[in-house]
């Protein structure tokens, strides 16, 4: 996880960089709206005892989220004949498509690791 997050960074500094060839920029808006809606999302589970698994689903939906976003770069850049947001694109998608896919082989893991806790829970409650 400590590895994507420096992965995000990266990939915001090359959509950054591709921007500014074209003489465009991000929208703060949209990052300050999509960096509020994924906290809002991670603080709706806090009080659940489920949070993690719940932060999971989430983080799995979210992870698509960005493909889906870097397929969509990926269709303007190649419409733009821009080979630096092309590269930039597909080698985030690439990271992205990585991250869901570990997250996906943890779901399982995760889920019987949930149920372990909320089997205790109830063996403790009786």
């Amino acid at each position: 996880m400590r590895k994507h997050i420096t992965e995000s960074e990266t990939q915001r500094t090359r959509i950054d960089e591709a921007l500014a060839s074209l003489s465009e920029t991000h929208s703060s808006m949209k990052d300050a709206a999509l960096g509020l809606a994924g906290n809002l999302a991670a603080m709706a589970h806090t009080p659940a005892g489920d949070e993690v698994l719940k932060n999971t689903l989430a983080n799995f939906a979210f992870e698509h989220f960005e493909m889906a976003a870097y397929k969509s770069i990926i269709t303007m850049a190649e419409a733009l004949s821009h080979p630096q947001g092309l590269a930039a694109a597909r080698e985030s998608l690439k990271e992205e498509e990585m991250m869901a896919k570990w997250i996906d082989e943890h779901i399982g893991p995760t889920t019987l690791q949930f149920m372990g806790r909320a089997q205790a829970g109830v063996k403790a409650d009786r």
